[in-house]
């Protein structure tokens, strides 16, 4: 289980961390390469592996569709190999991957990262803070769109087999949707180490299907000439920009790669990109080109299309596989990210289960889960078809990279020292970045506006969570008893056998459930603990970093236990730590005291009334601190107070 600390300070300081020098962690140094590498592919390339199914199809039969002539056709594949070459060789696979934190990435790992080493104004560290949780919103809202559009572009291809599977291509895309969603429950452990050979297999597949298609026409490998793509633009003119946003789709799924740096290192996924994925992916691009090129109305599915009939059905059945691997990457990531977002103090307790014991990082979120089948059935029920889906995909995966290349930007200036040619390839990816995003920004009016109200909805409740627990924490630490006067006061005060646990959100005052404690009871325990678990903006702190004790007299002792983001905040843990220090627990001899604190809505002072009651309905909501930390009921005392904010 995956306890979180009690009330704590959001974005607390780095304290005495310093990472100043990044160098790669050695993952996972008892696997061989070849397994690692393999396991990438299943993990890692499923979002931008599927993209072969609907990202030519777009560009020439879709809302903004180009005419299938040979200047478009070779223009546009032109553009999709630069942008492989630009975005995912360049971008992540050689730059953002550098941006190593403790071995982890991610976009709230990059923002951490930013932030700790940002020696601007607290202005500006706030915005790059804020710009870092908008791209973890935006990642929540892929994790809605990447399983509806996958899925159902997998299992259009029945279209192309028969007229008859044309009423039953939605009811079987929500069987399948709901199904996965179903097992989430079970965890990856068991299938996952099927998905990197289903996806071997789908990638080889990929090429087979290119090549066949380009030996009709080798004459397309033209359009590997930047020539074309220029060409395309010079006889388009502004009216070309608009195809972006289907080129766009074949670097999709890049931001995983960053995302998932932690869970393989560098030359895993630099092996498999080089390796298998990007020719397979640039063959195929280039097999639906040769295909449009000999018939142009094979614009409508080129994907499906270059398959033999006989080949249509085992296709569409492993194209299907290929998705539920894509759509379980993202729905597993979206787990993590939200698991660090409560770990940071942006969103309230949820019920976290791990579904691995030997894999700390999969977790299972009941309520995401419910969210995310909601909201995946709702799209799939209101756009009917993955061209509909598409208007509402890329603007969100667009902002995502914007935010990154920025935060990278902060990185590369702040820790790397990188001088002006550092910021002329910055600022070329981002001239890149806001172009896709420009383009995509026509889809807005057509369904692009889902993700950024969502993802803005998502934030206001991340935000309003953030100043409202500060409220609660200012009200707290205001009425609290000054420690030095408990101190000289604890004469004639009863003295119980037993150690107490206070669970503290503040590492240096008295907690009010002592006091309260004290008043009704009229006891003392022989030996006392005031415990404070804080989250620090590093994924993960050595065992010999995280604990600290302080011996107080009369009994008292301060622990101070500080977690990394991305780890699990465990009390037993703790306790063992504690014992080289001197504190040794006997848990039939420990009772642990919890606040149980009920707020009351004021006159909106710290924030307006309206917004107070969303986080009251918030809180309330919110799991218990006995369940989330696993502490066993029978030693746990939960002391109730009303808070007014």
């Amino acid at each position: 289980m995956v306890p979180r600390r009690l009330p704590t300070p959001v974005f607390p300081a780095a304290s005495h961390f310093d990472t100043a020098t990044f160098v790669e962690a050695p993952h996972h140094p008892s696997q061989p390469l070849l397994p690692l590498t393999i396991a990438a592919i299943g993990i890692v390339y499923g979002d931008i592996g599927t993209s072969p199914l609907y990202a030519m199809r777009e560009a020439f039969s879709g809302r903004f569709a180009m005419a299938p002539t040979e200047t478009n056709i070779l223009g546009v594949v032109s553009l999709l190999f630069w942008a492989m070459l630009l975005v995912i060789c360049l971008k992540y696979l050689t730059v953002i991957l550098r941006a190593d934190n403790r071995g982890e990435g991610g976009i709230l790992s990059l923002m951490s990262l930013a932030t700790r080493h940002w020696h601007g104004s607290t202005r500006s560290r706030r915005i790059l803070t804020l710009m870092g949780v908008f791209g973890a919103t935006l990642f929540l809202c892929d994790g809605l769109i990447t399983p509806s559009l996958t899925v159902l572009s997998a299992v259009e291809g029945l279209h192309i087999v028969t007229p008859v599977f044309d009423a039953w291509v939605v009811p079987i895309a929500l069987g399948i949707l709901i199904a996965l969603f179903s097992v989430q429950r079970f965890g990856t452990a068991r299938v996952g180490s099927l998905f990197g050979p289903v996806m071997v297999l789908w990638f080889l597949i990929l090429a087979a299907l290119g090549v066949g298609s380009m030996l009709e026409n080798p004459d397309v490998l033209r359009a590997l000439s930047p020539h074309y793509a220029v060409m395309f633009f010079v006889e388009n003119r502004v009216a070309g920009l608009v195809v972006l946003s289907a080129v766009f789709l074949v670097v999709t799924g890049g931001e995983a790669l960053y995302t998932d740096l932690g869970h393989f290192g560098r030359r895993p996924m630099r092996y498999a990109w080089f390796g298998l994925i990007m020719p397979a992916l640039l063959l195929n691009y280039l097999g639906q080109a040769a295909l449009l090129l000999r018939d142009p109305t094979a614009a409508v599915n080129p994907f499906y299309l270059m398959a033999p009939s006989w080949a249509l059905v085992p296709l569409v059945v492993l194209a299907t596989f290929a998705a539920v691997i894509a759509s379980q990457a993202v729905i597993t990531g979206s787990f993590s990210v939200v698991r660090q977002a409560i770990q940071l103090g942006l969103l309230p307790r949820m019920d976290v289960e791990h579904t691995s014991a030997s894999a700390m990082g999969q977790v299972y979120l009941p309520m995401v889960n419910r969210f995310l089948l909601v909201g995946v059935v709702g799209l799939v029920l209101s756009f009917q078809s993955s061209s509909s889906i598409v208007a509402a995909y890329g603007i969100a995966l667009a902002l995502t990279m914007v935010v990154e290349t920025i935060l990278a930007m902060v990185v590369a200036r702040t820790i790397w020292r990188w001088g002006w040619a550092g910021m002329v390839l910055f600022s070329l990816f981002l001239v890149v970045d806001l172009l896709f995003l420009g383009t995509n920004s026509l889809k807005i009016p057509s369904g692009g506006w889902l993700p950024i109200v969502l993802s803005l909805f998502i934030l206001f409740l991340m935000t309003t969570w953030r100043q409202g627990r500060r409220l609660v924490q200012d009200k707290m630490r205001n009425a609290t008893f000054p420690l030095h006067l408990f101190l000289s006061n604890l004469d004639g005060i009863t003295r119980v056998e037993g150690t107490a646990i206070f669970l503290t959100p503040d590492p240096e005052g008295l907690p009010q459930t002592l006091l309260h404690n004290l008043k009704h009871n009229k006891v003392l325990h022989q030996r006392v603990v005031l415990m404070t678990l804080v989250t620090e903006e590093v994924p993960r702190i050595a065992d010999d970093e995280q604990i600290t004790v302080e011996d107080m007299g009369e009994g008292l002792y301060r622990v101070v236990a500080r977690f990394g983001f991305m780890e699990d905040l465990d009390v037993a843990h703790v306790l063992e730590l504690c014992v080289p220090h001197g504190l040794v627990f006997d848990p039939m001899d420990t009772t642990f005291f919890l606040g149980r604190e009920t707020l009351l809505c004021t006159r909106g002072e710290g924030m307006p009334v309206w917004r107070e009651r969303v986080f009251v309905m918030m809180w309330r909501n919110a799991t218990r601190a006995m369940e989330y930390l696993r502490i066993p009921p029978n030693r746990v005392v939960e002391l109730g107070a009303q808070v007014e904010i």
